[in-house]
């Protein structure tokens, strides 16, 4: 079972010159899955708060490509709150770890990169039921 902790905040590569920056993401190269699914959030009214849910498989890295917002991430032993300001960073996100997204600020823009197409199936939405997930996972180790 992955922990909070098991979710680094990753350097990008920067490419600058007098034109501006690019960074760049390959599949197996700098992220460790191939990516099989991009999204993005942007126009969240202020206060909402995003996210709250699970994965049993899917890994993600999410980038703040414009703004700023925090995860709470929550490995139903240990909390951890994580700020996403720079597009120069991506947080990778492991299997089992629940996510709640706040703060997002004014033309802020999330973007994701997943392991996975989208199944419902491998969302826990329910945070009783990840805790258990967690509990009966623990217990088989």
């Amino acid at each position: 079972m992955n922990s909070v902790f098991d979710c680094p905040i990753l350097d990008l590569p920067v490419v600058h010159d007098q034109n501006g920056k690019i960074s760049v993401l390959e599949n197996n190269q700098n992220i460790p899955f191939d990516i099989k699914r991009v999204y993005y959030l942007y126009d969240v009214p202020y206060a909402a708060e995003r996210g709250g849910h699970a994965h049993y498989e899917l890994e993600q890295f999410v980038v703040a490509a414009c703004g700023s917002f925090s995860f709470i991430l929550d490995d139903g032993i240990n909390k951890r709150e994580v700020f996403l300001n720079s597009p120069q960073k991506a947080l990778h996100i492991k299997p089992g770890i629940w996510r709640e997204m706040k703060d997002f600020s004014g033309g802020s823009i999330c973007l994701v990169l997943a392991s996975h197409e989208y199944t419902e199936t491998d969302y826990i939405r329910n945070y009783e039921d990840f805790i258990k997930y967690v509990q009966n996972d623990s217990s088989d180790s």
